[in-house]
């Protein structure tokens, strides 16, 4: 299956496409002018304007050549960051899960509340009485140290924000500081 056509990403790359046609058409006119139409002399007098423009032409192809480049590397480069955040991210949760001692079950039911599911549809998810997973959720909350989903969600909203997941991604010199003190839940 073919990927969906991405205007963001094409856009620049047609223009740079139509400029090089025009810088196509405008120097072969030039180079069949030279040789075959105009003497050489008449081409410094009434030409001039046209082979500004012809030069102007090219340093904004390359101009333009430069910038998708560098537009597209940067475009790689937070991609990759995304992904290794989000490897990063699981792997905290899996961290935290384990220092709690979360049972499998628990840690499937922690994911589905941590990703906004109500006890009934985790229940329905798990194919298991909304009772049951009401007793998860308290033992996850009581093995984490936090009160409910609300403060298990902040405790890992927290790590992000303070923590170094996000600082190990950030280039040198450029950690991210958030203002006021660390109200971190401590499990």
């Amino acid at each position: 299956m073919l990927p969906a056509f991405n205007w963001k990403i094409a856009w620049p790359w047609l223009l740079f496409g139509l400029q090089g046609i025009c810088i196509f058409f405008l120097v072969t006119e030039e180079v069949v002018d030279w040789f075959w139409g105009e003497n050489p002399a008449s081409v410094v007098g009434n030409d001039i304007v046209e082979n500004l423009i012809v030069a102007a032409l090219v340093v904004s192809l390359i101009a333009t050549g430069l910038e998708v480049r560098k537009t597209m590397t940067r475009q790689k480069r937070l991609e990759q960051q995304v992904k290794a955040a989000s490897g990063a991210f699981a792997a905290m949760l899996e961290e935290h899960f384990e220092s709690w001692a979360l049972t499998p079950s628990e840690c499937e039911v922690a994911l589905l509340a941590l990703k906004g599911f109500s006890i009934a549809e985790i229940a329905s998810i798990r194919k298991t009485a909304e009772g049951t997973v009401k007793a998860q959720c308290n033992a996850i909350y009581r093995k984490a140290g936090v009160s409910g989903r609300p403060q298990l969600l902040s405790l890992f909203i927290d790590e992000l924000l303070h923590g170094s997941l996000l600082s190990e991604g950030a280039p040198k010199g450029k950690e991210l500081e958030t203002p006021g003190p660390a109200s971190r839940v401590q499990a």
